[in-house]
């Protein structure tokens, strides 16, 4: 259904791109975890340089692994912790150059270098976050965090 080869163009329009089709996978669908499943799926597909992509969801206190795609991970993160769960406590997107620089960084994947988490709001409050790892220093850049923001934007809106 999606192809790799239709992500040729311009970093900014490949964006739209894939946003245009995480709305399609999930305008008409209403169960959370399908499309979650389909959006890191989407992500996984469309990205180059990755090695997980996924969500954690914010429950009693914690982020708690949801659907993803790439190795097995840390379950349960508490709030403040690592990346994603600073980024889930200040709800703000934190782009990571070298992870063995961010202090408490959590290492599930050893083979990880770089990370971009945004966080799911919904309503106001946050849902979880969108965690994207790379075994590339410095993988993602302003570009990457717009397209991003705006890809867990569209998602957060069909929860």
């Amino acid at each position: 259904m999606f192809n790799v080869e239709m992500y040729q163009g311009k970093k900014e329009k490949n964006y739209e791109l894939v946003q245009k089709q995480l709305l399609a996978l999930i305008e008409d669908e209403t169960n959370q975890i399908a499309n979650l499943s389909n959006a890191a799926a989407l992500l996984n597909q469309f990205l180059d340089e990755i090695n997980w992509v996924g969500f954690y969801l914010y429950e009693e206190g914690q982020l708690i692994l949801g659907p993803f795609q790439g190795l097995p991970a840390c379950v349960r993160i508490p709030m403040g912790k690592g990346v994603c769960g600073t980024s889930a406590a200040t709800e703000k997107t934190l782009r990571i150059e070298d992870v063995h620089q961010f202090p408490g960084h959590i290492a599930c994947d050893a083979a990880s270098r770089s990370e971009i988490v945004i966080p799911l709001m919904k309503d106001g409050k946050l849902y979880g976050v969108l965690d994207i790892d790379s075994p590339v220093t410095d993988r993602f850049d302003e570009m990457d965090q717009q397209g991003l923001e705006k890809f867990a934007e569209i998602l957060s809106n069909h929860l």
